[in-house]
């Protein structure tokens, strides 16, 4: 029996696989979605455990110009709500309220530091200077979800006044490119100022993705329900326009030349386009290009050689608190979402050098060795904290939280200490120096009212979403970067050298985030469509 045909098939049900898949059902489009796992959404979901709802991945939301325009146009309604943002060190928080509130930040700041005064408004300067560019950059509805043919009074009374401003304010953007880490050396000579301002963004992020998180904060909204909510609205309105969906789907190997995809039970499906919003990596590795023309499979080698030379980014360790204390306790405390960090010394090499040191000599370290560095690392870290039930109250059960602790992690050492076998061992060592810190200093009811606890390490990131190196933004900020990052190329950054393969997702344009992956998968779909309609035409 021969396999099926399909115009596109997605590989991947995350945030772009569905967003490509339901632009592509929606033209009328035979369209097949493949995910490996039993469900779809990827790091933008939620799962429910003993009536605590918890989010998976990304802990809210920022609009971005790019989500809210999207579901408008696919006409999807989903309820959602502000979540607001506090941030805190030591014994003092603040809450993020309105640009106003830039000020607090500022006066936090000079409180702990206040020898560096004059750095410290110099910081400020440069924020307000990037949340000018912000408002310029996110001002606006993203065109590609806009009928630029019919929609005219948004063609020329918008779009038209805005690009001036747009092209300036990329420059802007080009230019604060060098990592955050390296521009604050610029304007600030205290280590610890600097690590608390830096410290919980990923290594080396560009300055302007880091600085510009004052404004994101602002932005952020939570779907009612949870982060999930999303992912399953995208996931219907494909089954509704037709889509097909095939969930606990492997792809194993991708057959260019014939236009085949085989999955783990050696079923085939044939398709005229592919979309790959799953790891790019895994794409470049399980590609046969025999049968291709000479230049496509040369272009195709010399991309997958630096596509397989550079690594993902940071990734996350989570810790999950099921707590018996009602949310008026933590709503007291702090918002909903709430970026702490229990002590000002300021992580310093602890989470770079030290940890480089200890990853590269790591046959001679013993295990308290290791666990004397843990204890050091969760003491000065900074934590994001989400607590879903401050944000919907419908779900945690009556009287009772959920939180969810997260930090930046080095994959290689859980990697290295899964090798060594004694992983084991090393999470509850983690989970337990994290939840003394946090119930030491901002939550001392935690101590006596946590019910239960489990946590999400990047190992356990790789495993599920397939993501390599358990990266939640896909690559690691290097000087180098193997796929497109500046945002006047993003409508190229789909292209791979098969003119039949398209790409989208994290993986696809850095810096990644949730918009930008629906973005990758609008333009993915713009264009398979595009390339379809023209063989058909001739």
């Amino acid at each position: 029996m021969s396999e099926k045909t399909y115009n596109t098939i997605i590989v991947g049900g995350g945030i772009a696989g569905l967003t490509s898949a339901a632009y592509l059902s929606r033209a009328g489009q035979k369209v097949l979605l493949l995910e490996k796992n039993s469900e779809c959404g990827g790091l933008v979901n939620s799962f429910v455990r003993d009536g605590f709802h918890f989010d998976a991945g990304v802990r809210a939301l920022e609009d971005a110009g790019i989500i809210l325009p999207m579901l408008k146009d696919l006409g999807i309604e989903i309820e959602v709500v502000k979540s607001p943002v506090s941030l805190g060190i030591e014994n003092e928080i603040i809450n993020i309220d309105n640009i106003g509130s830039l000020l607090k930040y500022r006066d936090l700041l000079i409180n702990f530091f206040p020898d560096s005064e004059g750095e410290i408004d110099k910081v400020i300067i440069h924020i307000r200077k990037i949340m000018k560019h912000m408002d310029v950059l996110y001002g606006l509805e993203n065109p590609v979800f806009k009928d630029l043919k019919h929609d005219r009074e948004f063609l020329f009374k918008k779009l038209f006044p805005w690009l001036p401003k747009f092209i300036f304010t990329v420059g802007k953007i080009n230019s604060m490119n060098m990592p955050v880490e390296e521009y604050l050396k610029t304007l600030v000579k205290n280590t610890s100022l600097r690590d608390i301002i830096s410290q919980h963004f990923f290594k080396n992020t560009p300055t302007f993705f880091a600085l510009s998180y004052f404004s994101l904060y602002l932005d952020y909204f939570y779907p009612k329900g949870g982060v999930g909510k999303l992912s399953e609205a995208l996931k219907t309105k494909i089954t509704e326009l037709g889509g097909e969906i095939k969930t606990e789907t492997r792809i194993i190997e991708v057959m260019a030349d014939k236009c085949l995809l085989k999955d783990q039970k050696n079923i085939t499906y044939r398709y005229d386009n592919l979309i790959w919003a799953a790891d790019l990596k895994t794409l470049y590795k399980i590609t046969k290009t025999e049968g291709l023309l000479p230049k496509i499979k040369m272009r195709f080698e010399d991309t997958k050689s630096k596509i397989l030379k550079y690594r993902g980014g940071d990734s996350v360790f989570s810790l999950f608190l099921e707590v018996d204390e009602p949310l008026e306790s933590f709503r007291k405390i702090a918002n909903g979402h709430f970026f702490y960090t229990p002590a000002k010394i300021g992580l310093g090499e602890t989470h770079r050098g030290e940890l480089n040191y200890l990853l590269a000599n790591f046959e001679t370290f013993e295990k308290d060795q290791i666990l004397a560095w843990l204890d050091k690392f969760t003491r000065l870290n900074t934590y994001e904290i989400s607590i879903p039930g401050l944000k919907d109250p419908d779900l945690v059960p009556p009287g009772k939280t959920g939180i969810i602790i997260s930090f930046l992690a080095e994959y290689d050492l859980f990697d290295k200490i899964q090798k060594k076998g004694w992983l084991d061992e090393f999470i509850p060592e983690i989970e337990n120096r994290v939840l003394r810190v946090i119930s030491d200093s901002v939550y001392p009811m935690l101590k006596d009212k946590t019910i239960a606890h489990f946590s999400f390490t990047p190992l356990s990131i790789e495993n599920r979403v397939g993501s390599s190196e358990g990266a939640i933004t896909g690559w690691s900020f290097q000087k180098y970067m193997p796929v497109i990052n500046k945002i006047q190329n993003s409508d190229r950054s789909v292209l791979t050298p098969i003119p039949s393969i398209y790409q989208a997702g994290q993986w696809a344009y850095s810096p990644a985030g949730v918009p930008m992956s629906i973005l990758t998968g609008k333009l993915a779909a713009d264009k398979a469509l595009k390339q379809f309609r023209k063989i058909r035409s001739s």
